[in-house]
């Protein structure tokens, strides 16, 4: 499998780690040769539940055999998207209360930008230094990382960054400024936690001068962090909402939400502002909803935080410098690139799965499931301790 997978389907880096997959199930990854992979990455923090949770596999199930996709976004009445949307509203702060489903985060981020444009008017975009959004031309633009944008050139203009958690910067945020948008914690960056009531203050800002503030939850919504989005940590509500990853436990999903007086203007002056067929895919929004039921209806969300003190209490090491994050959503700040490096390699040796993030060179990532159990944590962390030992 592996010869053909290098040879017929796109590589996104020379040296994938090409694992031939054989099934998955709970926190488990297991290959064509039997062996069984502890995954302390969870996709990238997209399997929530972890790997073909009962309750979502059931309701793919039942709403296969149904229909599956029947026409294309915001034409017919599908009940498992109008289900979770209802269910998202009653469960996040007002005035958000309109949901647009679509494919990816990288497409949510997307219409969050243009539904921002459409709303003021105004075409200035303000992003953060080190921030990832995604991949597609205009969350490219939002990055600050020349070297990854500009064989790309051009791309949006009227984009300018500010430093994250630094106060100061916010006098660049003006009344040219449509939206500012911000990861709630700095994923790529390496799990940089907003501090000093730092939302609050922008929000504010961008209150004052007419902006709008997009908080991105790609990789900390969903209970990741200890509640359902990040941002409740931080009390500062958004005015437009971003989602992904975790949010239908492994399928491809994303979306955004605003206020119904704001995203009311996709709609018109031009009709179909934003136009997706398959977002909204009722199978798709079948997993989303019952990912959604499951984590309200247990203590998966809570006991994040304690599987958090978990982790913190297992990793202490010479090696490991810092521990960043919040929840489970955690990057071990080694002492040097070189460590980070060899603990992922080594790691994928002992069957234990994990991963880098995309500009801090000294993190390692660990988002394992939501369902992860203690004695899996521990497990997976007495491997982490025996690599360093042997460094």
């Amino acid at each position: 499998m592996n010869e053909d997978f290098l040879k017929y389907q796109a590589q996104t880096s020379p040296y994938p780690l090409g694992m031939e997959v054989s099934h998955s199930s709970g926190s488990y990854i297991y290959d064509t040769k039997g062996n069984a992979h502890l995954d302390f990455v969870a996709g990238v923090s997209a399997c929530t539940l972890g790997h073909c949770h009962p309750s979502v596999v059931a309701a793919i199930k039942e709403q296969v055999d149904k229909y599956m996709h029947v026409m294309v976004y915001g034409e017919y009445a599908q009940s498992p998207a109008t289900i979770y949307t209802k269910l998202l509203a009653d469960n996040i702060p007002a005035p958000l209360e309109v949901t647009y489903l679509v494919n990816s985060g990288t497409e949510a981020i997307e219409g969050a930008l243009k539904l921002a444009r459409r709303f003021t008017g105004r075409s200035e975009i303000i992003a953060a230094k080190s921030a990832y959004h995604g991949n597609t031309m205009g969350s490219l633009s939002l990055m600050d990382f020349e070297e990854r944008k500009s064989v790309f050139r051009p791309l949006l203009p009227d984009i300018y960054h500010i430093q994250f958690n630094n106060e100061a910067d916010l006098k660049k945020i003006t009344k040219r400024t449509a939206c500012v948008i911000l990861e709630t914690i700095q994923g790529g960056a390496g799990f940089i936690v907003p501090t000093n009531e730092y939302l609050k203050k922008v929000k504010q800002r961008c209150k004052d001068m007419g902006a709008l503030l997009i908080l991105d939850e790609i990789q900390p919504g969903f209970g990741r962090t200890g509640k359902l989005f990040a941002f409740e940590h931080f009390d500062c509500v958004p005015d437009i909402l971003v989602i992904g990853k975790g949010m239908a436990s492994g399928l491809p999903v994303g979306a955004f939400t605003a206020s119904k007086e704001i995203m009311h203007t996709l709609s018109e002056n031009p009709k179909m502002g934003h136009i997706t067929t398959f977002g909204g895919n009722p199978v798709i929004a079948a997993s989303s909803l019952a990912t959604l039921n499951v984590l309200l209806n247990s203590n998966l969300i809570t006991d994040t935080l304690k599987k958090e003190t978990l982790f913190k209490s297992l990793l202490k090491h010479p090696k490991i410098k810092e521990i960043r994050g919040k929840g489970l959503m955690l990057a071990l700040i080694m002492d040097s690139p070189e460590t980070a490096n060899a603990l992922v390699l080594k790691a994928k040796e002992k069957n234990l799965i994990l991963f880098w993030l995309l500009f801090e060179n000294r993190a390692v990532r660990i988002s394992p499931p939501l369902t992860i159990s203690e004695e899996e944590i521990k497990k997976g962390c007495t491997v982490i301790l025996e690599l360093l030992n042997a460094m």
